[in-house]
């Protein structure tokens, strides 16, 4: 069934009907949430209730993600820290496993379809990983209210960059650099919504590598998974196309995320009642999202990232401040 849906979304007008799809998704995620914040106290929810609640929202936010590149660990972190009575270390530990599990359920689907590259991904990813190990020690020892604010200026920084940059689409790459030549950093994907083929090559891999090492280290102290760090500096910084971008993105979430869970796991930050159902619930969601990818436009990609990273940094924000309880 899911096959012959999106041979339809691949059909006349299927750009449209995918658009309209991921609209009324973020509609009812973000009803969703403000449900579960004020119609319902949180002495009547029984424990299976929060569970239930936990997988609807994780899956609509699969759905979202994978197509925005971001991770469903840095939208988990602010929405069900913000709107579930959960303290922060239990979904941030929580939130490396869901970016985890909605990277690993799009990985196959995305490398199949050309959208990532692992001659790309791997050596940043290897970089990223082990930083990730000592954000993760630096992030429990750090007050939770602390960790909000960081959070939310980051993102909301990211954000600005992102709309005001120009031509992220398609970025224009001079030349490749001797680093990415010598990493064979360079290749071609299938634009499906565009139907023809786009080859890319990256520059500026020094920069991007040590960029990476900053990336692991903010991924592993927020419990975010980085894929909101990850897609402007493969787009913006080193000229990979934004929807190349993206499903690389999810690959380096595999390694770098794999990685700094371990430290939250050993320090008891990790409760079974709310990672399994955001990671179920994320993983299925991630399949459709995967699917959504190849058929979405690369201007309405950049759209959905500078709009949940807008939300999510905000509610973070606010959370940290105390101003949004």
């Amino acid at each position: 069934m899911l096959n012959m849906f999106f041979q339809r979304l691949q059909s006349a007008g299927g750009v449209l009907k995918a658009n309209s799809i991921l609209l009324f998704l973020s509609l009812i995620l973000f009803a969703a949430g403000a449900y579960a914040a004020d119609a319902l106290p949180v002495s009547t929810l029984p424990w299976w209730g929060w569970a239930l609640a936990l997988f609807v929202t994780c899956f609509f936010l699969g759905i979202v993600a994978v197509p925005s590149g971001v991770g469903g660990g840095v939208l988990f972190v602010p929405i069900v820290g913000g709107f579930f009575p959960f303290h922060l270390d239990f979904v941030r530990g929580a939130g490396l496993l869901v970016a985890l599990a909605s990277s690993l359920a799009a990985g196959p689907s995305l490398m199949r379809a050309g959208l990532a590259d692992l001659r790309l991904a791997l050596p940043l990813a290897v970089l990223a990983s082990a930083s990730a190990i000592a954000g993760a020690l630096v992030g429990l020892a750090i007050p939770s209210s602390v960790v909000q604010i960081a959070l939310g200026l980051t993102i909301l920084g990211i954000v600005i960059l992102m709309a005001t940059a120009k031509k992220s689409e398609f970025p224009i790459v001079p030349a490749a650099d001797k680093l990415s030549v010598a990493l064979s950093m360079h290749g071609y994907f299938r634009d499906t919504a565009q139907g023809k083929n786009i080859a890319w090559k990256v520059h500026r891999t020094p920069l991007g590598i040590f960029l990476f090492v900053l990336i692991g280290f903010i991924g592993g102290l927020f419990g975010v998974g980085a894929g909101w760090a990850n897609l402007p500096v493969l787009n913006l910084l080193m000229g990979a196309p934004i929807k190349l971008a993206a499903g690389t993105s999810g690959l380096i979430l595999t390694l770098a995320s794999s990685s700094a869970t371990w430290v939250y796991l050993n320090e008891g930050s990790v409760l079974a009642i709310i990672a399994v159902p955001s990671v179920i619930g994320m993983m299925l969601g991630a399949m459709i999202g995967a699917r959504l990818l190849h058929v979405l436009k690369a201007s309405v990609v950049r759209k959905m990232v500078i709009t949940l990273l807008l939300f999510a940094g905000i509610r973070a924000l606010l959370k940290g401040l105390g101003v949004w309880p």
